[in-house]
């Protein structure tokens, strides 16, 4: 099949697409310590409004996927863009913190089509080593958004306050809806409205779930960038609360997180000219291991300051950029005929790995504890889940190479 889009083309508009669910993330968290001061609240209330983003997110994408196998990348992406700019305007308007949980609620189902339909698109088109650097480049064109979005929001917040920020995400996704309509031509080759019924859409899941090749690289993904979700709850807390930053002064010390992500993209982007993608990943997990490990030791013996938090955060954005080209794309290669559905299930397992750290983050009293624990965890654990890929790689490579009896 001839690509519909350039690889360039396709890596801007998957850029934007994806972008939509951390931008939506990012520019709002400069804001949640003061959010509690204005509804008169808790940080545990405040932290639910992430919380229900990503539940929101994650169990929208788990629709947005099979509906856009059975009717198009178009015509689905456009729906829920209008579900995210329905949710922005109750949270720039809301008076009470329900309405702001419920406006949250919205503008994450709306924003889950963008991340699922994104890399369902490059999969139309695209396969292996191309599919890879479009996946990388789409990697670079979405760490600009949460580089340049804290920054923002706490520019918004400080000049404007808190609606100016909701306001913000208003325009963006009524713009980005109208860049769709204008500049996004249909990838799928066939509709199929079958793939939408309960029982089918279930059978696919299931199906997608048992099969290693799928399961394993995306619970790989799932971890690593949970991982970063779960630090975005976490460090407005640290880094404002126990550090001392503004929210101004936050919004510019993030730049180091989405400036590390940037620059591992940007080494990828000059690696993948000559080696195979999948070489790179050992490279990226043993930096989020170190990332893990320095969080565990010097979060719990070192006063917390702006360096001693966020050099192993900036550490585990690096790795993160190494890890998913290949991972992605070796998780959706083997499925052409239910790709919408293999990236909305992927999608689900980020941001479902994402609410499960944030929700066992306000277990903990403490943030510094908890981004202590919870991040060394979850950094071992996808170590160990892709040395098991690899084994069962190697072994299903040996089998289809044995001479026949």
């Amino acid at each position: 099949m001839t690509p519909l889009m350039s690889p360039t083309r396709t890596a801007i508009m998957g850029g934007l697409l994806v972008a939509m669910g951390s931008i939506s993330m990012a520019l709002y968290t400069p804001a949640m310590p003061a959010l509690v001061h204005t509804f008169q609240t808790d940080p545990a209330t405040i932290k639910l409004t992430l919380s229900v983003y990503f539940a929101g997110f994650s169990v929208a994408q788990l629709i947005s996927g099979p509906f856009s196998d059975a009717f198009g990348r178009r015509p689905t992406t456009l729906a829920f863009f209008a579900i995210y700019i329905a949710g922005s305007l109750i949270c720039a308007v809301t008076p009470t913190v329900d309405w702001l949980l419920a406006g949250r609620v919205l503008q994450g189902i709306g924003a889950a089509a963008g991340v699922a339909l994104s890399r369902a698109i490059v999969r139309d088109q695209f396969t292996g080593q191309a599919s890879a650097r479009i996946m990388n480049a789409i990697g670079m064109t979405l760490a600009l958004g949460p580089a340049i979005s804290p920054t923002l929001g706490g520019i918004l917040l400080t000049s404007f306050g808190w609606h100016a920020i909701f306001i913000a995400m208003v325009l963006y996704g009524a713009g980005l809806a109208a860049l769709v309509v204008f500049a996004l031509p249909e990838t799928l080759a066939e509709r199929d409205p079958s793939k939408l019924r309960p029982r089918t859409m279930l059978r696919n899941y299931a199906m997608l779930i048992r099969d290693g090749r799928f399961a394993k690289p995306t619970l790989v993904i799932a971890l690593c960038l949970g991982g970063l979700y779960t630090m975005a709850a976490i460090l407005p807390f640290v880094l404002v609360d126990k550090v001392g930053l503004t929210p101004t002064q936050f919004g510019l010390g993030m730049l180091m997180q989405s400036g590390s992500f940037l620059a591992g993209a940007m080494i990828v982007s000059q690696i993948l000219r000559h080696r195979d993608a999948r070489k790179v990943v050992p490279v990226g997990l043993g930096a989020i291991l170190i990332s893990g490990i320095a969080m565990a030791v010097v979060l719990r013996t070192v006063e917390p300051s702006f360096l001693s938090v966020m050099i192993p955060v900036g550490i585990w954005a690096f790795g993160l950029a190494f890890v998913l080209p290949a991972t992605t794309t070796d998780a959706l290669a083997p499925f052409p005929k239910v790709a919408g559905s293999a990236s909305a299930l992927m999608g689900f397992l980020q941001i479902g790995a994402g609410f499960t750290g944030t929700l066992a983050a306000a277990l903990f009293g403490e943030p510094l504890t908890a981004l202590a624990t919870l991040l060394p965890i979850m950094g071992v654990t996808a170590g160990l889940i892709h040395l098991s890929a690899l084994r069962s790689r190697k072994q299903a490579s040996a089998s289809s190479i044995a001479p026949a009896e």
